[in-house]
């Protein structure tokens, strides 16, 4: 029998057949890859791609390769092609003339895990579920009317924080503590109406806990998990990221769950004249609304609700400690900062939010610490959505793109001195930080820029402003400024790696701290 197949006419055509229809596959497959023409960057391993060259702190090594092979640039993570911009004009290309063709992200790990299956403005994909969401949030949630009728929070909180550093004078202490109680605190009275830390604590046993918690979230969200990039290597979860994300998941959704209930059972004791108190109950109403094109579920209100706190708290709180470190190691700014307040808000009240506007100088430390020290140093991967073409080069659908903020910041072609701290040169200039300056993007721009920076720039500027106003800082012991350590830690934020220790003294009327 094998001999009549293999000598049969028929059996041979059909196999010259095949073999022609496959080599034709194969040319083509292989034509159409080569008549791609791709931004310049490594050559990549078989399986790893580029990731021998990717270090524990990915936007510095990212840094090293552009300043290589220039402003647009192609790596490989895993089979996965990632096309960095670090340079103003591409950040502009792609966040403003492409910016819907790279309006997707990628379907990592972090999504699906800890952000209930992509139901939360960051991970979920370009949409009708991701309009509504964001429009939700926007109009609903972060209107200038709604951020208006919470000021009173912002203002009791930054009162609550000056009273703790008044009775810590003298004393060394952790200032990221004091920084992230505070933005913690703004953050969940408005979204939850209580308060996580202090004696009215009623939402989780400790703010420590949470803060931990927060802190894992931002960290899985921005690590480089191998299966993300290698799916075949996902099932062996080689770094642990996978089960951590499932472990934290669990312990999210408890308290999350605890939270809805709590809501939903005041708004039954309350039926009759109930009305929204806080963002949740925003939101738990917005998730019954019959004319929404997309039903939120319960799964996308707890999304939503937990990356309003994370996101929040975390921005906030980072750039605070980043802005009090590079002053403290510049002593003559600090001064400047100081003779400013003292001009425009005098020695016998607080700062307050109105009073921003008149306070260039400190809007200035604000923006250069954004330029150092950018929150998230790349911003949140984009995915296009089709192909397309940038600077010459041909970018293939499903093309992951990063627009590196952090190199843009230190660009010298922009920056003089570009790695020193000078916040002057912000000075009598347009530039801001709302995404229409892109050599200054820590928010990021166009659709998938952040949609709570309002509210962050609010809570970072006034409590800068009380901060140097309200206390003289200094370095514990005999430290030198110099010797401030400036390391960071990589995740979808990046945190000082040791928390700033410093020591705090009252500086204005002992009756301004009694409240």
């Amino acid at each position: 029998m094998a001999k009549e197949l293999v000598a049969s006419p028929s059996w041979l055509s059909l196999s010259t057949a095949a073999a022609c229809l496959a080599t034709f596959a194969i040319l083509l497959l292989f034509g159409r890859r080569r008549r791609y023409n791709r931004p310049p960057g490594p050559r990549p391993w078989p399986i790893i791609g580029n990731l021998n060259l990717i270090g524990p702190l990915p936007h510095r090594s990212i840094h090293a390769l552009s300043k290589k092979y220039g402003p647009i640039m192609q790596v490989w993570f895993g089979s996965n092609p990632i096309v960095v911009g670090s340079s103003v004009e591409m950040a502009e290309a792609f966040l403003k003339t492409h910016d819907a063709t790279i309006a997707d992200r990628p379907k990592f790990a972090a999504g699906k895990y800890t952000m209930y299956n992509y139901a939360n403005i960051t991970w979920s994909q370009y949409g009708p579920y991701w309009r509504q969401a964001r429009k939700m949030l926007l109009t609903e949630l972060f209107s200038p009317k709604r951020l208006d009728s919470y000021e009173y929070i912002r203002k009791e909180e930054i009162k609550c924080m000056v009273k703790d550093l008044y009775e810590s004078a003298n004393k060394t202490i952790v200032l990221k503590h004091h920084l992230f109680a505070l933005t913690l605190n703004v953050i969940s009275r408005m979204v939850l109406g209580k308060k996580f830390t202090g004696k009215s604590n009623a939402v989780v046993s400790s703010g420590h806990e949470f803060f931990e918690m927060v802190d894992e979230l931002l960290l899985l969200n921005g690590v480089l998990n191998i299966g993300d990039f290698i799916p075949w290597l996902n099932f062996v979860d080689l770094q642990g990221y996978i089960k951590r994300m499932k472990d934290l998941s669990k312990k999210l959704d408890k308290w999350m769950e605890d939270v809805l209930d709590e809501h939903e059972e005041r708004r039954r004791k309350k039926i009759e004249n109930y009305v929204a108190e806080d963002m949740v109950d925003v939101l738990l109403q917005l998730s019954q609304d019959p004319t929404l094109e997309v039903k939120i579920q319960r799964d996308g209100v707890k999304s939503l609700t937990l990356e309003l706190i994370a996101a929040g708290t975390d921005t906030s709180s980072v750039t605070l400690e980043w802005a009090m470190c590079e002053l403290l190691r510049k002593p003559k700014i600090f001064k400047n900062a100081r003779e400013e307040l003292d001009k425009v808000i005098g020695r016998e009240r607080w700062v307050e939010e109105q009073d921003i506007p008149n306070l260039p100088y400190i809007n200035a430390i604000m923006k250069e610490t954004m330029r150092l020290h950018p929150v998230v140093p790349m911003l949140i991967p984009r995915l296009a959505r089709q192909d397309f073409k940038i600077a010459g080069y041909d970018i293939p659908k499903g093309t992951q793109v990063l627009v590196h903020v952090w190199g843009i910041g230190r660009d010298p072609s922009i920056w003089n001195r570009p790695n020193e701290f000078q916040p002057e040169r912000f000075i009598g200039k347009a530039i801001d930080v709302k995404g229409h300056n892109f050599e200054l993007l820590p928010f990021g721009a166009g659709r998938r820029m952040c949609p709570g920076y309002s509210l962050g720039l609010k809570v970072i500027q006034v409590s800068l402003a009380n901060l140097l106003h309200g206390f003289n800082w200094k370095l514990p012991g005999n430290m030198k400024e110099e010797e401030l350590d400036m390391e960071e830690i990589f995740g979808l934020s990046t945190p000082k790696k040791s928390p700033l220790e410093t020591v705090v003294q009252p500086r204005l009327s002992p009756h301004l701290y009694s409240f």
